[in-house]
């Protein structure tokens, strides 16, 4: 009877637990904390300051909150820097790092980090952070510090592809000649980001030291009224475009050339969009293929090496 009690109990406070997290998020004012850094990046070069913005939403009183700042590059874990409360009260990690970052508070609840006198090991992604009830930790989603003297380039074009099977649409957007290489390429409709059958390629890099990006999204046909997006957001700028429907591609394609161009979004219809999508297809299959060739290389060279060894003791 003890025993079935003592379940019944932990049961209960099983369930309690959400509920009391909730109403502590409540009491403090801060049902849900977001914190937003909208720059992808920021490219500086040697000797100049860097300042990265930190957007807070849900914090009732930012004044008096403590934002925390980290940096992390890929051969390392996060690095804490410091953390402000006020202007008064700011800490540090090491004291060395006074002199090369600072931090403010600007308005109701934007945080802003400077990075001092850039140099190449600057270089990294510096995340704002915030320690919330219960010791729940929310995190921004990164702004990517560049140290070159080449500056910014947007996008020089982007484009929609679109090509339809018997009960799919699949369109592919593509975003060309940008500098630096970070980007955000999304997807929305009626205003929201559609997350499900997308994909995302890997940046490339040309020739003349530029970086492209392919987005795949695939929908059922029936959806072919519905109004997608593809949005770039790039340090140069952002912008967003729509596929042409399948029917304006059939009459465009009746009336016109192959192409039409409005701005600096081109879209391509017929042979182009099928030359240019197998030309896509062939080079993630290129790449594909040349990591698979490595990989059964090295796996040769790792059974062959002990085969050798043991011949030579024999």
């Amino acid at each position: 009877m003890f025993l079935l009690r003592w379940q019944q109990a932990g049961a209960l406070r099983m369930l309690l637990l959400p509920v009391l997290a909730l109403a502590s998020a409540w009491s403090h004012g801060e049902a849900q904390v977001l914190l937003k850094q909208h720059q992808t990046s920021v490219t500086q070069g040697k000797t100049k300051t860097a300042r990265i913005d930190c957007i807070a939403e849900g914090i009732s009183n930012f004044q008096a909150a403590y934002i925390h700042w980290y940096r992390h590059i890929p051969s390392k874990g996060p690095e804490w820097l410091l953390y402000i409360k006020s202007a008064e009260e700011v800490g540090y990690d090491q004291d060395s790092y006074k002199s090369k970052y600072s931090a403010a508070k600007k308005g109701k609840n934007v945080c802003t980090l400077s990075v001092n006198d850039i140099n190449p090991n600057d270089e990294g992604t510096y995340c704002c952070a915030y320690w919330e009830y219960a010791g729940v930790k929310i995190f921004g989603s990164g702004t990517k510090l560049i140290v070159s003297d080449k500056g910014t380039s947007a996008p020089k074009s982007y484009e929609v592809l679109s090509s339809e099977n018997e009960n799919k649409l699949t369109y592919v957007c593509l975003v060309e000649k940008f500098y630096p290489e970070v980007i955000r390429v999304t997807w929305t409709e009626g205003g929201d980001e559609v997350i499900d059958n997308v994909v995302n390629g890997e940046v490339w890099k040309s020739d003349d030291d530029q970086y492209s990006i392919g987005s795949w999204l695939t929908v059922p046909k029936e959806n072919k009224n519905k109004k997608y997006l593809c949005k770039y957001e790039h340090e140069s700028n952002e912008q967003s475009f729509a596929p042409p429907s399948t029917q304006d591609l059939t009459k465009t394609a009746e009336k016109q050339d192959c192409n039409a161009t409005s701005g600096n979004s081109r879209i391509f219809y017929g042979d182009h969009l099928m030359h240019r999508t197998a030309y896509l297809v062939y080079i993630v299959l290129l790449l594909k293929s040349s990591m698979y060739y490595v990989i059964v290389l090295f796996f040769v060279y790792r059974m062959r090496t002990p085969a050798k060894h043991h011949g030579k003791k024999t």
